[in-house]
């Protein structure tokens, strides 16, 4: 099968498109026949070997933990899916070595949900990390119904998903972005304030009595603001800065989980949820996605068509 390796540690130039041996599943996984991958910047970390104290990280890689595609094969033991059935998945394991950029991809089946049927497959495949991500930060802080949120890099992958399912718990949703993403976010429901110096007074602009819920995609001070601006100074949740904790929040490592992910689709198909897509590469050019991604200009997802 065709795959993207690294066989080194570097940046976009370390990945080669290979041919590699197709992986067979073992008991509980199943082999997908890999529709699209989502691109995400943990991959660009997981290459360059940031994230050795973390993670178990073996070379060579094929990266990736974002799928979407249809299950070829199962595994012993495996009763929860069947040959045929359209599935996607965060597929992280103890163990990162064999991710999704590739042809096919074998994945235990806790990592995997049922496809959502009103989600394109570059849709669906964008949809697991950054809505798994979303869904367990505002869980952590406990955003609730007519509640005001704030959401820091609301325009990214992982913001722009909160956004949308705060706004289906029907809270009221305050996202910072640059001006030129500003209609993007008002088209999701949200309320969008320029980020930088002054956020807090621009908040306090349209929420006086400050805000009951944050959570921060993109570090920085947005700690700090958040802090500033919360009614009870715990609820406020980081997926990039890890001194959060040191402040009384919360820092998310995203956790696959069958259940989040089902409800992620339950909700798309509700209508109340949906990927946006920068960018549709083909395998061939992961490289350029990786580029792509370290401008830090991305609205919504990039993905990988593979299938």
């Amino acid at each position: 099968m065709r795959a993207v390796v690294a066989r080194r540690y570097g940046g976009p130039e370390a990945l080669e498109l290979m041919e590699i041996e197709k992986p067979e599943p073992g008991a509980g996984s199943v082999l997908i026949r890999v529709k699209a991958a989502g691109v995400n910047p943990v991959d660009r970390h997981v290459v360059a070997g940031h994230l050795d104290s973390i993670l178990e990280v073996s070379l060579p890689l094929v990266p990736g933990f974002d799928v979407a595609g249809v299950i070829e094969a199962v595994g012993p033991g495996v009763t929860e899916f069947s040959a045929g059935d359209e599935v996607f998945g965060y597929v992280r394991t103890e163990q990162v070595q064999h991710g999704t950029y590739a042809e096919l991809v074998a994945a235990p089946v806790h990592t995997l949900a049922r496809k959502p049927a009103s989600l394109t497959w570059q849709q669906t495949a964008g949809l697991p990390l950054v809505g798994l991500t979303a869904l367990q930060s505002l869980s952590r802080v406990g955003a609730r119904s007519g509640e005001t949120v704030l959401v820091h890099a609301a325009a990214g992958g992982v913001g722009s998903v909160a956004v949308q399912i705060a706004v289906a718990r029907a809270a009221r949703v305050i996202g910072t972005a640059s001006e030129r993403n500003h209609e993007f976010l008002r088209s999701l429901g949200a309320e969008p304030v320029v980020y930088g110096d002054g956020l807090a007074e621009r908040v306090r602009e349209l929420a006086p009595e400050g805000v009951d819920a944050a959570v921060d995609c993109v570090g920085g001070d947005a700690v700090a603001v958040s802090q500033e601006l919360l009614k009870d100074p715990s609820r406020v949740a980081s997926i990039v800065d890890p001194e959060v904790t040191q402040h009384g929040g919360h820092q998310v490592w995203t956790q696959p989980d069958p259940s989040d992910l089902a409800t992620l689709a339950s909700l798309a198909d509700a209508g109340g949820l949906t990927v946006h897509i920068d960018r549709v590469l083909p395998l061939a050019e992961a490289a350029d996605a990786f580029r792509l991604s370290e401008t830090g200009r991305v609205r919504g997802k990039i993905v990988l068509e593979i299938g």
